[in-house]
């Protein structure tokens, strides 16, 4: 970790959960990975904005003034997170949403024939808007995932790398699997073949540090409502790279304005000025379990992460020394809890029931989990499991106790 920590270097979960409102510990919780819990300083900055200063903002009066400033905070403080340029966060409606405009944006820049690799391992956000470009002559690769362990093979992405591919689209993290792909050694493959990668780090950042600048990724994209934000999302991209792309906003707003001109619906002026208090968090908890407080965001950020990442461990080790018991459980992906391999997502189906009655069951012992596919639809088909009913997802955040892992575990031995 970063700097020296105090005496005790664990992961403080009681202080965390008082950063968050009290009723969200009512259940345990186990739908993470469909949105997370937001603290109370992300609530409180948008209450204070839209109590303060909702109008127009940019205009030379005080209120708009303030609310120009709030916004650039917000703004500012996800660049921090990550250690980038401003220029280089586009804030948009969702992640599917700023993909879309993405892959809008880079068609006009490839020819007819070009290629553009995409898996099955993806969730439909970061698969469709790709896919959708074969109706204007892009050619569409197919990059599968291996049915029996749902895992992408990097050897067969060196077979279908060309002179002609000019983007591969991959999940960080699937968000069904909760497996680990290796984003910097693909995109270095990727760059030597002189293409670019797309990669969702939507099932990725809520569990670890972001380091775009280190993998040397083009486009990385996730979503701020599951890293306890509002329901919004980030797309990073290389400044250069934004500057090329063509423009999908008002002909009048110019190349240079990468921010703009990748978010066609304007920006969400509340819930972007909101997201200081992701930042507020993250303070919050640096303070609490730091000696030698680093001065700024992106090396504080990473410090938490990591503290947020040992504690996971922990409670996916418990998942799993279950699920592995069980001869009746299959964990779609690694079964394994190193944090190496994996983030605390976890999807099963259970020999002979129905996942959807699992789900219902669980829920009258006040645990919380889903079933279906999750977006991830081409996925849970590859790996022979019927999509309608989907499986069992069970996902954790660094605000779960083992007390209820325990929980989660006992009530799916009572409903099985």
């Amino acid at each position: 970790m970063f700097g020296r920590t105090k005496e005790d270097p664990v992961l403080n979960v009681e202080f965390c959960r008082e950063q968050f409102p009290a009723h969200c510990w009512e259940w345990a919780f186990f739908e993470n990975a469909g949105g997370s819990y937001v603290p109370k300083s992300v609530i409180a900055r948008m209450t204070a904005y839209m109590t303060e200063c909702q109008v127009q903002p940019g205009a030379p009066f005080p209120a708009s003034m303030l609310a120009q400033q709030r916004m650039d905070a917000g703004h500012q403080a996800m660049a921090d997170m990550l250690g980038v340029d401003v220029d280089e966060v586009v804030i948009g409606p969702s992640t599917s949403a700023n993909i879309d405009v993405l892959s809008r944006s880079l068609r006009p820049l490839w020819a007819e024939g070009d290629e553009v690799i995409v898996t099955n391992l993806n969730h439909e956000a970061n698969s469709g808007p790709w896919r959708r470009l074969a109706a204007s002559g892009i050619k569409i690769i197919e990059w599968p995932v291996n049915p029996d362990t749902a895992a992408l093979e990097v050897g067969l992405l060196d077979q279908l790398l060309t002179d002609k591919t000019r983007l591969v689209a991959l999940p960080h993290v699937s968000n069904i699997t909760g497996d680990i792909n290796d984003v910097k050694a693909i995109s270095k493959r990727v760059h030597e073949a002189g293409a670019l990668v797309c990669a969702d780090g939507v099932a990725y950042a809520p569990h670890r540090f972001v380091d775009v600048k280190d993998w040397d990724v083009d486009f990385y994209a996730f979503s701020l409502y599951k890293t306890y934000g509002p329901h919004i999302g980030l797309l990073y991209g290389k400044k250069a790279l934004l500057e090329q792309a063509n423009s999908q906003h008002h002909y009048f707003i110019p190349g240079t304005a990468t921010s703009y001109k990748m978010n066609p619906a304007g920006p969400q002026h509340e819930i972007i000025a909101s997201l200081i208090g992701i930042a507020d968090y993250i303070n919050t908890v640096a303070a609490e379990h730091l000696d030698d407080l680093p001065n700024d965001l992106f090396s504080r950020t990473r410090a938490v992460y990591e503290l947020f990442t040992r504690h996971e461990g922990t409670l996916a080790k418990v998942f799993t020394d279950w699920a592995n018991a069980k001869d009746n459980v299959r964990i779609i992906g690694r079964s394994s809890a190193d944090t190496k391999d994996r983030a605390p997502t976890f999807s099963i189906v259970v020999e002979g029931r129905k996942s959807e009655d699992i789900a219902l069951a669980v829920a009258s012992d006040h645990v919380a989990v889903r079933h279906g596919d999750f977006y991830a639809r081409r996925l849970v088909e590859a790996v022979g499991i019927d999509a309608e009913d989907g499986v069992i997802r069970c996902s954790m955040a660094h605000y779960n106790t083992i007390a209820e892992v325990e929980r989660l575990v006992q009530a799916l031995d009572k409903a099985i």
